[in-house]
């Protein structure tokens, strides 16, 4: 079993100083090039129905397309500063309450100014961060296409590379068009990014995308949608979670069949994949950028949030509602003497094993349904 700094580049997982050294170093640049190490694998088997699960995705994908230029009310004007009513309620400080009461917190002098500004830039980092994450997934959904050697899963596939296509396009349009424009990606993001599409095996495409990256955007939708008032953003975030569910739905579904014929050693790679994934994911929440846009030293705030006990980030927790029972249902949670299990309690995420699998309820986020609790 490889060690937590063979596996993250650190022996620990709280190392403030590996988090920070991690950047990006071309946020100039407009393209950013990954090497796709991948086989294109046609398949002669053009059976449709064969995998009768993926088929019925596939069926209910071609009836569930929409316009984000038409379906969307983008004559709605937007106060950002309303947004933040919805998202952060009576209180100003947010999810950065923990750090409010700790020593020498640079949060202590602020007054409301200074909250609303930091509330304003965190959305615009968030949605920003969605955005980016989006075109991550058009692009591991292409390779999807190209490499998995099911026809039931090229077709469903294709499908959500236009959903993709459409999901970048809309969180764009509503950062330039309705917000202050967007911020560059997130160095661990971008790190976590370039990983899966740099791995020549299309099950870690999907892992890395369809279960981990997509599972948390998935909840995080759903966390904010319910939080939302703003009635432009709340609409295009149930449109985009009537996809999202789909999308992780459908790496459930393809991978339950694969791992089942897995090798524990086999099984023990993606689950050191899928904690690398989810470390990264964390990290990225410490949103680096936000410090330096508003000229505060991100390396104190990253140590203050390295201080809270999980159990108090509760915006962060919820996150992973939808990526551990999805990887509990993988089997990915138990295989190898429970390792994955072990790493997620350590991480303070374990309790959501027992939630609704994505397998199970996307048809709950059909457009027209009630959204599950």
């Amino acid at each position: 079993m490889a060690t937590d700094e063979q596996i993250l580049g650190r022996a620990d997982v709280n190392d403030l100083e590996a988090i920070m050294a991690i950047t990006n170093t071309d946020v100039d640049e407009i393209v950013h090039t990954v090497k796709d190490n991948a086989d294109a694998i046609f398949t002669w088997d053009y059976e449709k129905g064969a995998r009768p699960a993926l088929n019925k995705l596939y069926e209910k994908a071609k009836t569930s397309q929409w316009n984000g230029e038409t379906d969307l009310d983008w004559s709605i004007d937007v106060d950002p500063t309303k947004i933040l009513v919805g998202l952060q309620g009576s209180n100003a400080a947010g999810p950065f309450q923990a750090l409010t009461e700790m020593a020498d917190s640079p949060f202590a002098k602020f007054g409301d100014k200074e909250w609303e500004q930091l509330g304003l830039e965190s959305m615009n980092w968030r949605l920003s961060q969605f955005m980016h994450g989006e075109q991550g997934a058009l692009l591991c959904t292409a390779k999807i296409v190209e490499t998995v050697p099911w026809i039931d899963a090229k077709y469903y596939a294709a499908t959500q590379v236009m959903d993709e296509a459409r999901h970048v396009e809309v969180f764009a349009k509503y950062l330039q068009e309705k917000l202050t424009g967007f911020y560059p990606i997130n160095a661990h993001l971008k790190m976590l990014l370039d990983d899966i599409i740099l791995d020549s095996r299309w099950d870690m495409t999907y892992l890395g995308m369809q279960i981990m990256v997509e599972g948390l955007a998935l909840a995080a939708f759903g966390f904010m949608h319910m939080l939302t008032e703003e009635p432009l953003l709340k609409q295009l975030l149930r449109y985009v979670m009537s996809d999202e569910a789909r999308h992780v739905a459908f790496g459930v579904l393809s991978l339950k069949e694969y791992y089942a014929e897995l090798t524990d050693a086999e099984m023990l790679e993606r689950q050191e994949f899928a904690f690398e994934a989810a470390v990264r994911m964390r990290d990225r929440f410490m949103q680096q950028e936000v410090w330096e846009r508003m000229g505060i030293d991100g390396r104190q705030i990253v140590r203050m949030l390295l201080q809270v006990p999980p159990d108090q980030m509760i915006f962060q927790q919820m996150l992973f509602s939808k990526i551990v029972p999805n990887c509990k249902k993988l089997g990915l949670l138990d295989a190898n003497d429970g390792w994955l299990r072990k790493k997620f309690t350590d991480i303070g995420v374990i309790q959501f094993e027992d939630w609704a699998d994505t397998g199970e309820e996307y048809d709950t986020f059909a457009l027209g349904q009630e959204l599950p609790a």
